[in-house]
């Protein structure tokens, strides 16, 4: 069992954009992931083999830097909830384009999780990130102790927080448009979930209907019988094409956009926590100040130290938030526009063969004719 994790350690040994989920082995109702990292050494590879639960271990010591100026500020790398062999409706609908039942999306997101995490300026600091790449042990369980999204927690049950106007500019208009964009997003995600549900019904019914067709075949000398028979055949061919065609189709969009889109609703949606840590911030810091001005000449000079050093912590905070809305809006753009390219170029691809298999198709039935 490793060690409990407390100090920092600099860099990491590993590239943080070579670290691969390479595959999941499923034993039972749990499920083991796979992770190949390469050495900064250029001498090999770590390969380790995880849990759900060890990347919760991850998750959470990254969420207890509390010592750690402005981090309440970080957009911090939004984990994947956890997938389930063959899990329930309600988990299925939650994980969204990652329930479906290729493994593929879920070691995706996943890998991108650490990758994120690895290229961060302060999270990749920590030292549970550099176990947890490359020990060969899995991480303990220790108890998770008190963080920042305990306290988060804590502050829910205040929502008018999250309405509360906002004395910088640049903060407000971000958390504008932050509320209408995860709406957004979170809606486009469906949608194109229902379109890849709807192209996989219509592969399994394209399939079916092929087989089908092949039942109609009968044996015989008769010439109508086997001119039915043989168009029978033909059209089973065409059937099944159908059914690869849309089945390529379908895995095409998970693949590229379906992917992407549920990375950038996750993350906007680890924005608008950020943004609520922050507004939380805020209100205990105007609380502060109110305290610190209506406070007796006995407590001035107490709460006029609290009132500062809520100042210094909110300052961090912000200038730590605007570094990240920064680097999260440059790299959101960046990976949902490389979604849509691969998108494109998986579709173009797909019709082009498609065009080509019903060409031969149609060269068959003019060559019945």
């Amino acid at each position: 069992m490793m060690e409990e994790v407390k100090e920092v350690t600099p860099t990491l040994s590993v590239h943080a954009d070579n670290i691969k989920v390479t595959e999941v082995l499923k034993e039972g109702d749990t499920l083991t992931f796979i992770i190949v990292s390469q050495k900064l050494s250029g001498t090999g590879e770590y390969h380790v083999d995880r849990t759900y639960d060890d990347f919760e271990w991850l998750q959470q010591h990254l969420f207890s830097q509390e010592d750690v100026p402005g981090i309440q500020g970080v957009i911090f790398p939004p984990l994947p909830a956890k997938a389930q062999v063959n899990a329930s409706a309600k988990v299925m609908k939650q994980l969204g384009f990652l329930g479906l039942e290729e493994w593929q999306p879920y070691c995706k997101a996943l890998e991108n999780f650490l990758q994120q995490i690895a290229a961060h300026s302060i999270l990749c600091k920590n030292k549970a990130l550099e176990i947890f790449l490359t020990s060969s042990d899995p991480p303990g369980r220790q108890r998770v102790r008190k963080n920042i999204f305990n306290r988060l927690s804590q502050a829910v049950v205040e929502m008018r927080k999250e309405s509360h106007k906002d004395v910088d500019e640049f903060f407000q208009t971000e958390r504008d448009h932050n509320l209408v964009l995860t709406g957004c997003t979170k809606t486009a995600t469906e949608r194109f979930l229902d379109v890849v549900l709807t192209e996989q019904k219509i592969a399994v019914a394209c399939g079916h209907f092929s087989a089908a067709l092949q039942l109609c075949v009968e044996q015989g000398e008769d010439p109508d019988k086997q001119a039915f028979s043989k168009a029978c055949v033909k059209l089973s061919e065409v059937f099944n094409s159908m059914m690869k065609n849309m089945t390529s189709v379908a895995e095409n969009n998970v693949n590229t956009l379906g992917v992407g889109l549920d990375l950038e609703s996750r993350y906007q949606e680890a924005e608008k926590e950020m943004l609520f840590r922050r507004t939380c911030k805020l209100v205990e810091l105007e609380t502060a100040r109110r305290n610190a001005e209506k406070a007796k000449p006995v407590k001035k000079a107490a709460m006029e130290e609290v009132k500062k050093a809520a100042e210094t912590e909110f300052d961090h905070i912000c200038g730590v938030a605007k570094q990240e809305i920064a680097q999260f809006h440059g790299l959101r753009v960046k990976m949902l526009q490389q979604a849509l390219v691969q998108w494109c170029e998986k579709q173009l691809l797909t019709a082009k063969e498609k065009a080509d298999q019903f060409d031969q198709h149609l060269q068959a039935f003019r060559g019945m004719a």
